[in-house]
């Protein structure tokens, strides 16, 4: 072969078929504005506001109860992906809620609270006694202050008399 066949490229057609494409070019409307040119435009179907947004679902413990139940009486093949599909789980929920029945787990089937969860009574307990051992050390500073004041308070008549038959 040599680098001289320049007409192998004209004899396959490349130079005739450019900007030709594997499809025919469809002329496209813009989707935000109507056919007719009348009326508002629709919505975006990719934009999701934030009220409609999808939230996690939470399976109470009956309802992990009745499709456990279902899908053990499956018998025919494929069965099973027709539960899941139609209640709209995967699979390996179904291998948790499986094994946590099989683990004995009644509080595993049914709903957990989630978020912060409130201070344990240990802790409050913890919290009160040191609220005590502090009121308690206040208090003795308030007696030692009570005394004081009331020392002050006689020393000052004592002194005061003095005071009045010095300047006189």
């Amino acid at each position: 072969m040599s680098l001289s066949s320049g007409n192998s490229v004209v004899d396959s057609g490349w130079r005739e078929r450019a900007g030709e494409r594997s499809e025919p070019v469809r002329e496209r409307q813009v989707e935000s504005t109507p056919p007719n040119g009348a009326g508002p435009a629709p919505p975006d179907p990719q934009v999701v506001p934030k009220a409609a947004k999808a939230k996690r679902r939470r399976f109470s413990a009956s309802d992990k109860r009745r499709i456990l139940a279902a899908v053990d009486q499956a018998s025919e093949p494929g069965e099973i992906g027709r539960i899941l599909r139609r209640e709209g789980i995967y699979h390996s929920l179904l291998s948790k809620w499986r094994q946590q029945r099989a683990e004995g787990i009644e509080l595993g089937l049914s709903e957990k609270a989630r978020g912060v969860k409130g201070p344990s009574v240990k802790t409050l307990q913890e919290e009160n006694r040191k609220l005590q051992r502090r009121q308690a050390r206040l208090e003795e500073e308030l007696r030692r202050a009570r005394i004081i004041i009331e020392f002050q308070k006689k020393a000052a008549a004592l002194f005061e008399p003095a005071t009045e038959t010095e300047e006189s």
